[in-house]
């Protein structure tokens, strides 16, 4: 059913910019939750309370808010209208195409859309010939000098979108050029078709792209992932294996006027499907060139049916369900936004697609984020909070205690002092104890730490890399495969047990301080392997649809098996450097509690001591004394009321409307 133009004006911000607008939401929300941190920080530090390696945590926390991205990956065989729909999402503002999403050409290498603040607005490109070797593109990203860099005239659109031209530019080399690069082999169907009449073969210039440019949206920290099709998913690994997964979002494009075609199902069973389930990844479907089914000669029921039926047909050949495919007209859209015309914007399904992305994508990643938060600094804010409980409870049995001492004499105070004294020995040998212990652990930190330790994936890599030097094949891809994942997971289930055995250590320590010394209740934090164990083998997952797939198959040679071990090692390795630094954080965090409490029941002792020791010199500052401990006392209160407001902070829950 067509909308009214006169009711889309009604709302037309609404309409036009409600994937924007979320995403602006989504960077406020992440801004106050780094202004609580730092806010926390702020108060810990003048308080006395902060500790080296808590500032150190919050720091890398509050980085790594700043620098949280969300990625939207595209995904689409050849002549989808892909690009087009990447215009008419994000860059319709110019009021003409600034991506080349012309007919008959297409996106021939992966563009990154994103804004860094450290650069200047630029296109840079790292060439086709970088693939002879076994870097892969995120090391590339390390190396400046690897790129061609093109400065983009921000106050000229049609500058820039000559510029963006070099995305699409090709050159003919010799078939031999193409397969030794991995991108044409004879016997593959999928790149049959790039063998010109004279014997070469038409190749990208370009390996990939990114676009740094200060758009709005890209500013908030949205990335867009534009990618070529088929063939390059199939001798690209690092696609497969790392851009598509690490995706918070993949928006799978198809054409209403060809259906689902042979090899968009190829692509959506090996590259894109094989995701769903990953790590916080939705997997959405726009069913583009709806226009095509606008036939002027049917009425808006009929159209409206004929969509509808090809929806649910998508849905079934796909295995999805029906809300996850959008049916939309990329190019109406755009042309609609061009020409403020609501209606037709309304009519192309933009604005239904734009509010899918917004309430699915967005505040998955939102969840995700506030997980992390409350994992990082709730445990932090509750020791805190602990810890003034600790110094508020000793302030009021000093209170008492001296409140009791109203009619007693020297003698009596002189006897309070020698038991506090001998107290305060017990606790001494206690100390003494703990030290020990304290040393037990740190050896079976060290074991721990051993188990994860990056050098000893790399050698097992590179063991597995030896031992597959005569066998660059698939077979011999799959032994290697095994033997890596194998290695790594019974090097983190040796891992997983070590921290069962250090957390039994550390939670009789804390119950041995909490019955002797009457500190804190606390549960040491606990440690799990299982998410990275779940990375690694939704990764071996991943890699086994990309060593089945066809084309994977058909181009069995040298270079694409080990271009593929590499990009397959590199990620692995990555996961286990992430489980490594996680398990050294973890570490120090489960000792930091303890370690507070000890120090500060330590402090309140003497400070207890010392109290006694001046009321016994001179009784008649008795008075003084208490109403100085009062005051302390409800300046106490007041830092437990601060405490409790950040923790209600941390944990409230995201706004319904995100």
């Amino acid at each position: 059913m067509i909308i009214s133009a006169q009711r889309i004006k009604e709302r037309p911000r609404l309409v036009i910019n409600e994937f924007s607008r979320r995403l602006g939401d989504y960077k406020r929300w992440r801004d106050e939750l780094i202004e609580i941190i730092n806010e926390y920080q702020t108060w810990v530090e003048s308080h006395g309370l902060a500790s080296g390696e808590e500032d150190l945590q919050l720091y890398e926390l509050i980085d790594s808010l700043r620098s949280d991205k969300l990625t939207i990956a595209l995904v689409a065989e050849c002549s989808r209208g892909k690009t087009e729909l990447i215009n008419a999402i994000f860059f319709a503002d110019y009021r003409q195409r600034l991506l080349p999403s012309e007919a008959g050409r297409t996106t021939m290498c992966p563009t990154e859309l994103r804004h860094d603040t450290s650069e200047p607005p630029c296109l840079k490109l790292l060439p086709i010939e970088t693939r002879k070797s076994t870097t892969t593109i995120s090391e590339y990203k390390r190396t400046p000098t690897a790129w061609t860099v093109l400065s983009l005239d921000l106050d000229s659109p049609k500058k820039m979108a000559d510029t963006f031209q070099q995305t699409i530019k090709t050159k003919s080399v010799s078939a031999a050029q193409a397969e030794e690069l991995g991108l044409y082999h004879p016997d593959a169907e999928a790149t049959a078709h790039m063998l010109n009449s004279d014997g070469t073969v038409e190749i990208p210039v370009w390996r990939h792209a990114v676009i740094n440019y200060p758009h709005p949206m890209l500013k908030q920290g949205l990335v867009v992932l534009d990618t070529p099709g088929l063939n390059a998913l199939g001798t690209e690994p690092e696609l497969t294996l790392s851009m598509l997964p690490n995706a918070q979002a993949v928006l799978f494009v198809l054409a209403a006027d060809t259906g689902v075609t042979k090899t968009d199902l190829e692509i959506w069973n090996n590259y894109v499907g094989v995701g769903t389930g990953g790590k916080g990844q939705g997997r959405l479907v726009a069913l583009n060139k709806i226009d095509a089914l606008w036939d002027e000669l049917s009425n808006d029921t009929s159209i409206a049916a004929a969509i509808a039926r090809q929806t649910q047909e998508t849905a079934r050949t796909l295995g999805i369900g029906e809300s996850q495919v959008l049916a939309v007209s990329a190019q109406k859209g755009l042309l609609g936004k061009i020409k403020t015309d609501y209606a037709l914007i309304e009519r192309s399904g933009l604005p239904a697609l734009e509010a899918k992305l917004s309430s699915e994508v967005i505040p998955a990643r939102q969840e995700l984020l506030r997980e992390r938060v409350i994992h990082d600094i709730g445990s932090m804010v509750e020791t805190t909070g602990a810890m003034i409980e600790a110094r508020r409870s000793a302030v009021s049995e000093q209170i008492e205690e001296l409140q009791a001492l109203g009619g007693e004499n020297r003698d009596a105070i002189q006897d309070l002092v020698t038991h506090l004294r001998d107290e305060k020995q017990a606790y001494d040998q206690t100390l003494v104890s703990f030290q020990n212990t304290r040393a037990v652990i740190s050896d079976q930190v060290k074991t721990l730490i051993d188990y994860l330790s990056v050098n000893v994936f790399d050698e097992l890599a590179e063991k597995t890399r030896q031992d597959m030097s005569e066998s660059w094949t698939t077979p011999g891809l799959r032994a290697g495969m095994k033997t890596l994942f194998d290695g790594a997971l019974d090097s983190m289930e040796k891992a997983n047990k070590q921290t069962q055995q250090i957390r039994g250590l550390v939670q009789a320590i804390y119950s041995k301080f909490h019955s002797e010394h009457g500190l804190a209740k606390l549960r040491p934090t606990n440690f799990s392997l299982l998410p990275y164990r779940s990375q690694l083998q939704k990764l071996y997952e991943e890699a086994e649809a990309f060593r089945n797939s066809p084309l994977m198959i058909v181009m069995e040679q040298h270079f694409v098996v080990q271009k593929f071990f590499a990009t397959l090692a590199g990620n692995a390795r990555d996961i286990f450097e992430e489980c490594s630094a996680a398990a050294r954080a973890w570490s120090k965090a489960i000792m930091a509690p303890i370690l507070s409490q000890v120090r500060e029941h330590k402090i309140l002792m003497d400070q207890r001591l010392e109290s006694l020791k001046k009321v016994h010199e001179n009784f008649d500052n008795l008075g003084d004394r208490i109403a100085e401990l009062e005051s302390n006392r409800q300046n106490l209160e007041n830092q437990q009321h601060v405490i409790r407001n950040m923790l209600r902070k941390i944990n409230q829950p995201l706004p319904i409307d995100q």
